[in-house]
């Protein structure tokens, strides 16, 4: 005998309330018939902007559509019509202080200039007290 709350349960689960529309695919709304490695265009709205093909729920293709949209995609790729990957520039945001601002490189872009400040001027110093030998096989300060 099976109890009240296993009957609710089972009822619960059988009522979906959200209705999923089934997307339609591109190729049935603009009435393909024939699926072309060569046509650029076409094949270029089945993967994404970083050149990965798109999935099945994503496109709303069947599973031939699908089949012979990657096998297309895949040839023209190998044909050197479409690439296999694009390169795509990400601009990273700073995260902000406390107050929202921060330096052009942080807090410590203050620190690294006093280093490098601090680095030429020991080169400068290294450079006056090298001695230098003339032509004559004396050094300088030795005449």
């Amino acid at each position: 005998m099976t109890s009240k709350k296993n009957s609710k349960v089972r009822s619960s689960k059988d009522a979906n309330p959200k209705k999923i529309k089934k997307k339609t695919s591109i190729l049935v709304s603009d009435k393909v018939e024939f699926i072309d490695y060569k046509d650029v265009n076409l094949l270029t709205r089945f993967v994404s902007d970083r050149s990965k093909i798109r999935n099945r729920r994503v496109t709303g293709n069947s599973v031939q559509q699908q089949r012979e949209i990657a096998n297309a995609i895949k040839n023209s790729r190998e044909m050197a019509l479409m690439p296999y990957t694009k390169r795509v520039a990400q601009t990273r945001t700073g995260r902000g202080g406390r107050d929202g601002e921060r330096g052009e490189r942080g807090p410590r872009a203050d620190r690294d200039q006093v280093q490098q400040s601090q680095v030429e001027s020991t080169e400068v110093e290294e450079i006056e007290t090298d001695e230098v030998e003339t032509t004559d096989g004396t050094e300088d300060g030795e005449a």
